[in-house]
């Protein structure tokens, strides 16, 4: 598809993962996501996949695992309590060196929360969410077209790196209708050596597991997997500056606040106000090096979230506390708008703090 289409970014989710070669799809509907299950529904019977809405979220990432180690393409959706349920598999996944795609469309919290949108899961995807140690790599759009266009690059890096890679938007975006192509040049999947796809008694046998019973072993194990999570954070950091180069006043925001508060900024400097945004892609690896050179030469940087404050801690932490950094939130699903974020970055041009 090379023409522009509308559609919602839970649908383009959805078809870019077909685009991508996923043909095999478990899940459990959960508002904000249910469309990408429902799309995956009619979509993977006429492309020749298998959708299976499963009895639990547990079971569907289980059912992922089992997929992925065959080395075939496989994904899963939910939404932040569904995400919670789904973390022992995520788990299993990373210790088992699985590649997949979970998709988690955020929605209020804690608890069953409310169904508007949030980005309070940072934590959740960013800093592990199930036990052990272990990254998923996290990427966050904030467009339909970025929707689709982060679902194939998402496939290709889980492949690449042997690891879980989660696509963490929000409600908006995963509601919002915007035109989008699908022209894409998609590369064609890795060979997969180490799949369980049967010997013909030409190879010796693959084993997928995550269990060893030797402690020598899995430090082992898991210092091999760190030093791939290294190139990660040396070769695949994304993130988006916009009038940042100049700026006194450095709004950091991602998903649907970073759109917001890029009209703010834009308002801003109309006014005479440097301010600049900066907007990490992946959130992890986290873009570091990004807010550290802003560091150098801004005066603050506003951390526009929507959730108490946790991108804040990977913001001060990669700026070493070298200048001020504060909080501007909106939770429990309420978006704030481009002239509240304009006060706050009036008021920090004027010297003053929340």
């Amino acid at each position: 598809m090379s023409e522009k289409v509308l559609m919602k970014g839970n649908e383009a989710i959805a078809e870019a993962a077909i685009i991508a070669g996923c043909r095999h799809y478990f899940g459990y509907p959960i508002t904000p996501q249910t469309e990408i299950a429902a799309y995956m529904a009619k979509r993977m019977p006429k492309v020749g996949g298998t959708f299976l809405q499963a009895e639990s979220e547990i079971a569907a990432i289980n059912m992922v695992y089992g997929v992925s180690s065959t080395g075939k393409r496989v994904m899963t959706s939910s939404s932040s309590p569904g995400i919670s349920l789904k973390q022992e598999g995520i788990s299993y996944l990373a210790g088992a060196d699985l590649p997949a795609l979970i998709v988690n469309a955020q929605r209020g919290g804690p608890g069953l929360g409310g169904i508007q949108p949030s980005q309070s899961d940072y934590f959740q995807a960013t800093k592990g969410g199930g036990h052990g140690d272990y990254h998923l790599i996290v990427l966050a759009p904030y467009s339909v077209q970025e929707m689709a266009e982060l679902t194939i690059k998402g496939f290709d890096l889980a492949d690449k790196y042997r690891m879980p890679t989660m696509i963490l938007c929000d409600g908006t975006t995963g509601q919002m209708m915007e035109p989008v192509t699908f022209d894409f040049a998609v590369k064609q999947p890795p060979e997969k050596p180490w799949a369980v796809t049967g010997t013909k008694m030409e190879r010796e046998h693959n084993i997928i597991n995550s269990l060893y019973l030797q402690a020598d072993k899995l430090e082992e194990k898991n210092f091999e997997r760190y030093e791939r999570y290294k190139l990660v954070e040396e070769n695949e950091v994304m993130y988006q500056e916009y009038m940042a180069d100049d700026a006194d006043i450095i709004i950091a925001a991602t998903g649907i606040a970073s759109r917001i508060a890029l009209s703010s900024v834009e308002k801003a400097r109309e006014k005479g106000i440097k301010a600049g945004l900066i907007r990490p892609i992946t959130l992890w690896p986290f873009p570091k090096a990004a807010f550290a050179k802003a560091a150098e030469h801004c005066r603050q940087i506003i951390a526009v979230e929507l959730n108490m404050g946790q991108m804040i801690e990977d913001i001060k932490l990669a700026t070493e506390f070298k200048v001020p950094v504060s909080l501007y939130n909106r939770t429990g699903g309420v978006l704030p708008d481009v002239y509240e974020i304009l006060g706050v970055i009036e008021n920090a041009a004027k010297g003053g703090k929340r």
